[in-house]
């Protein structure tokens, strides 16, 4: 296995699992604070569905840019809609649970959501400007 060629996938992973560290920690830290309790997916969930998203498309993108460097970029976008799609029907979810905080729980999907896009567009940005 070539570790160069899947190397983006492990700085997903580890990019993921530090962001979702300090988001823990900022839950801890405000445990006692009533709009971080009682949410509809806990933040593993929601981490783990991007994270898993996450890698299928950079492992996609990688597919891709083996056959054709120059498909990566709608490769992207297909991907990134995709996730988009199955982003919506877990939002929806949450939107129809009866939380008390369902504004604060919907933001932080929000983040996350936005966290991981960034992770994936850089990853995909550098792709595009390593064109051999």
């Amino acid at each position: 296995m070539n570790t160069k060629k899947y190397q983006p996938i492990l700085e997903t992973i580890f990019i993921s699992v530090l962001v979702y560290l300090l988001h823990k920690v900022i839950f801890w830290l405000n445990a006692s604070n009533s709009k971080f309790q009682d949410f509809h997916f806990s933040l593993e969930t929601i981490y783990g569905f991007f994270l898993i998203c996450s890698i299928l498309i950079v492992f996609a993108l990688i597919k891709v840019k083996d056959k054709n460097i120059d498909s990566v970029g709608f490769g992207f976008i297909w991907a990134t809609l995709i996730k988009m799609g199955l982003s919506y029907a877990v939002l929806a979810a949450i939107s129809e649970s009866k939380n008390l905080n369902l504004g604060f729980e919907k933001i932080n999907f929000f983040i996350v959501f936005a966290l991981f896009l960034t992770i994936e567009t850089v990853i995909t940005i550098r792709f595009l400007n390593n064109k051999q």
